[in-house]
């Protein structure tokens, strides 16, 4: 026979655990409830096309002068193990499918090891002189914390990485299509001429 202290037992534990359930329960649907919190993407742009940027001479620089071209966009640095061989790289796509509607728009980041430590006027003498680039050097920018430039915030939006969407180091390359749309995010370590044929299918032409 059960006596009656265990009954009681029972009963109590019963009591407590439809109690917990009835809190979570209470707890689950206040958050389902809660306003939603406006976060980062509520102030993005609706399009690229909407952002504008500074060159490497402090001009204002509008996206959409872009328009209807397919962009490699990269963060660039010029003291990092991989600024020699994209550059090499960089250069090789441009001189090839510049004429086709291809750009290459290049921003200079020193929040990796301060490998782009200079100024603006020391970033284009080196990029011109030292790796013969052709293409459009931009100001430096954050591309990572609160200060991060709006075209960089736009872009993470668009294409996460691997583990976050933060710029994990120099050389991360975002490929955006004709329409102004990010097609594709590329590691630091994805050499440029790795990314060509993604580039014809978007320009429609073959090497």
């Amino acid at each position: 026979m059960i006596s009656a202290a265990t009954r009681s037992g029972v009963s109590s534990s019963r009591i407590l655990l439809s109690l917990a359930v009835l809190a979570l329960a209470i707890v689950l649907v206040s958050l389902s409830l809660a306003p939603t919190v406006p976060d980062m993407a509520d102030d993005l742009p609706a399009s690229i096309y909407d952002i504008a940027v500074k060159d490497i001479r402090g001009n204002d620089i509008k996206l959409s002068e872009y328009a209807g071209k397919v962009l490699l966009i990269v963060n660039v640095a010029s003291k990092c193990g991989l600024t020699n061989s994209n550059y090499k790289e960089l250069n090789v796509l441009y001189e090839k499918y510049r004429e086709k509607g291809f750009e290459i728009l290049a921003f200079p980041c020193n929040q990796f090891a301060g490998q782009e430590p200079g100024s603006n006027e020391d970033i284009q003498e080196t990029v011109c002189t030292r790796f013969k680039a052709e293409f459009p050097i931009f100001d430096k920018i954050d591309v990572n914390g609160k200060d991060a430039a709006p075209l960089y915030k736009y872009l993470k939006s668009q294409r996460g990485g691997w583990l976050g969407d933060g710029i994990k180091w120099n050389f991360t390359k975002f490929l955006v299509g004709k329409d102004g749309k990010v097609v594709e995010r590329y590691a630091p370590t994805t050499s440029p001429l790795k990314i060509e044929n993604d580039i014809q299918k978007l320009l429609g032409t073959t090497s």
